[in-house]
């Protein structure tokens, strides 16, 4: 192969082996002139063209001096060229020049002398002009400080996210040198977790040359390990004159102030935020488990992992604390996780009862009537929080790591001690936590207290309802009877309903049903008296509009109260019932055979209205007749019409069931609700024959 063909191949190789060009030349726009030893212009670089104005045809041959230099400044200008040549010694300054079109410019000269093979000197003369020089030398000194004493942090990583520079700023909020950085990779420098989205970001900066402003992150550095900072960041991408991605450029500003103002405005607004949902939310009922459990679903998870409610169990047994020199006895209302976790085996479940150990926080709230809390939670410590070793053992498994304690005080007294604990949250509580759960265990202990006071008066009011409802005799003559009573189930209220068989001469019985106006011990009260005048009225043999009569006169002196009543009284021997209401719901008939029917009754007024006279209807009966006898809360609701509810009392009816008491339960079972805000007497008679 010739030397020509071989000179391809070094081509080649020498352009694959050239870098690109930096753009810093160009900007500069050097112009080379290459003197010969008499001064005449032998070469003439087109950036000379532009610096001088003169073509390459118009410079070359004609002497340097008097093409360029004005009169006044060509002795100088010679006798400078005299001692570069001579000596051999480069030259350097500024020097003026003059441009074709007349004007003088100040041109920054480098001029050395070069010497051929010949043994020939010329001077190779390098120019830019002065100006731009200037100008770039400002721009990078102005830069340069711009960098170091910006109090922002400002940096530059190429494509692979390493750092070619970082300004003191920067290194310091990273707390490492700034020297350090150069050629590390972003990720060495900021390891965390947090700034791994941030890797993710400048990626796509990389890649997609659109810029991101502000990007907010949030993490620990070197410089303060223990705290979190916040910083917005912006981010574009470097590129040179031809286009090409030199990498990227950071700058970071310090908003940790305002991260953590921010943070605590948006903690205030949470608070603010979970007190009205306590507030709307504890206290909707007076069931005291239910409550309990209303300010544990209001506390997990905004403001707890995990939570317990105790009570006093002497609050529940009693109405009032009784605190002894023992252990306080506590019973658990409610427990509830954020997660399925073990630490929940480790909290006393709903129901029992149990006592806790004197370095307790239930007990040192019980003690001092003061919450308790336990910032941080040591390796070793869970023994103070826990009921037991192997409760202490699963609270530190589940990473529980901070504790805290608070009384439920209510009309100055305690009555209880809630418990919080976190363990995936890893923020410990802090004071604002303790405020927080202070103010939702004070309206929950109002709101549990009332509960509980509810819960005893309830229970006096239905046992005096109960003591006032007769005993129904085993055996009726020519009749099969069932009866219930049912307080009101929404609020756990008693009421004025009542029921009564009462056996009469000559094998007869008195069947009743009535309901006082009103609930609680006062319509217990009234009923209990309006039960015993019927009984005693019923010894009188009178018509039922009599005694409905001599009830509304008695009624009338029970002020406020009215009530409504069916009175009815069945004869075996002639099979005939005799009934009168007093504004009564109508009694239901099911004959033999037959769909049932409500009774068409002259309806009347109730008793203590007064005024109006009572009217009795007779009715003839079969064996297998029932007769229907219910108050108001079996069939009224607050959303259904009443012909609606009077409609699904019949149809319940329809299908025959085998005895009266499976007819009470069904009745009850399928037409009240858990929601029912009403009591409930029921009684159905069966007429059987006579034996």
């Amino acid at each position: 192969m010739s030397r020509a063909e071989r000179r391809p191949e070094r081509s080649g190789r020498a352009r694959n082996a050239a870098a690109d060009p930096s753009a810093l030349m160009d900007l500069l726009g050097v112009a080379a002139v290459l003197l010969e030893a008499d001064g005449r212009i032998d070469m003439w670089s087109p950036q000379a063209e532009e610096l001088f104005g003169y073509a390459r045809g118009e410079a070359v041959g004609q002497y340097a001096a008097p093409l360029l230099l004005h009169p006044d400044h060509r002795d100088a200008a010679i006798m400078l060229f005299a001692e570069v040549m001579e000596t051999g010694r480069g030259w350097a300054g500024a020097f003026p020049i003059r441009h074709k079109d007349g004007s003088s410019r100040l041109v920054e000269f480098r001029n050395m002398r070069l010497t051929d093979n010949l043994g020939d000197h010329y001077a190779l003369g390098l120019a830019a002009d002065r100006s731009t020089l200037q100008e770039m030398e400002r721009g990078l000194a102005l830069s340069t400080r711009l960098v170091t004493q910006a109090p922002i942090g400002l940096s530059v990583l190429d494509t692979d996210l390493r750092y070619l520079a970082i300004n003191p700023a920067l290194a310091g909020m990273h707390g490492i040198p700034e020297a350090d950085h150069v050629g590390r990779g972003f990720r060495e420098i900021l390891p965390g977790g947090s700034f791994r989205d941030a890797e993710t970001v400048m990626r796509k900066v990389l890649a997609s040359g659109a810029p991101v402003v502000d990007l907010q992150v949030v993490g620990r550095t070197s410089a303060d390990p223990d705290n979190e900072h916040a910083w917005a960041v912006s981010i574009y991408r470097l590129e040179d004159h031809h286009g090409s991605v030199l990498g990227i450029a950071n700058v970071v500003v310090d908003v940790t102030d305002r991260y953590r103002a921010a943070k605590k405005a948006d903690q205030a607004q949470q608070r603010l935020r979970l007190m009205a949902t306590g507030s709307a939310r504890i206290g909707t009922t007076l069931e005291v488990e239910r409550t309990a459990q209303e300010l544990a679903d209001v506390i997990v998870p905004d403001l707890a992992d995990m939570v317990a409610v105790d009570l006093l169990d002497s609050v529940l047994q009693k109405g009032r604390p009784e605190l002894g020199e023992g252990p306080a006895l506590f019973r658990a209302l409610a427990v509830k996780t954020a997660y399925p976790t073990d630490a929940a085996r480790a909290i006393v479940p709903p129901g029992r009862l149990t006592t806790y150990h004197a370095d307790h926080p239930a007990a040192h709230c019980i003690r001092t009537r003061k919450p308790h809390l336990i910032t941080h939670l040591d390796s070793g410590d869970h023994e103070r929080i826990a009921a037991d070793p192997e409760a202490a053992r699963l609270l530190a498994r589940a990473g529980v790591h901070t504790d805290l304690a608070v009384p439920l005080i209510a009309r100055e007294q305690i009555i209880g001690v809630m418990g919080l604990a976190r363990a995936r949250n890893p923020a410990p509580f802090d004071e604002d936590d303790l405020t927080l759960a202070c103010e939702l265990a004070s309206s929950a202990a109002l709101s549990i207290d009332n509960a509980v006071l509810h819960h005893h008066i309830r229970s006096a009011a239905e046992t005096l309802q109960r003591s006032l409802l007769p005993k129904l005799p085993p055996r009726h003559p020519g009749l099969e009877v069932a009866a219930r009573y049912r307080p009101a189930q929404a609020f756990s209220e008693v009421g004025g309903d009542w029921y009564d068989v009462i056996p009469l001469d000559g094998d007869r019985t008195a069947l009743t049903v009535g309901d006082v106006m009103g609930s609680g011990i006062p319509a217990a009260t009234a009923m209990g008296r309006l039960r015993t005048a019927t009984s005693t009225l019923a010894d009188l043999d009178l018509d039922p509009a009599r005694i409905l009569t001599h009830l509304d006169k008695i009624t009338r002196g029970l002020d406020p109260y009215i009530a409504t009543c069916v009175y009815a009284v069945y004869d075996p021997h002639r099979a005939r019932l005799h009934l009168a209401s007093a504004g009564h719901l109508p009694p239901v008939l099911v004959r033999a055979g037959k769909s049932p029917e409500l009774l068409d009754l002259p309806t009347g007024t109730p008793l203590g209205v007064g005024g109006v006279p009572f009217e009795t209807t007779t009715l003839d009966l079969e064996p297998g007749d029932q007769l229907v006898l219910y108050t108001d809360g079996l069939v009224e609701t607050r959303n259904d019409p009443i012909d609606e509810r009077l409609a699904d009392l019949l149809r319940l009816l329809t299908p025959p069931y085998s005895t009266v008491e499976e007819g009470c339960e069904r009745l009850l079972r399928q037409l009240r609700h858990p929601a029912d805000h009403d009591d409930v007497a029921l009684l159905i008679a069966l007429v059987r024959p006579l034996s």
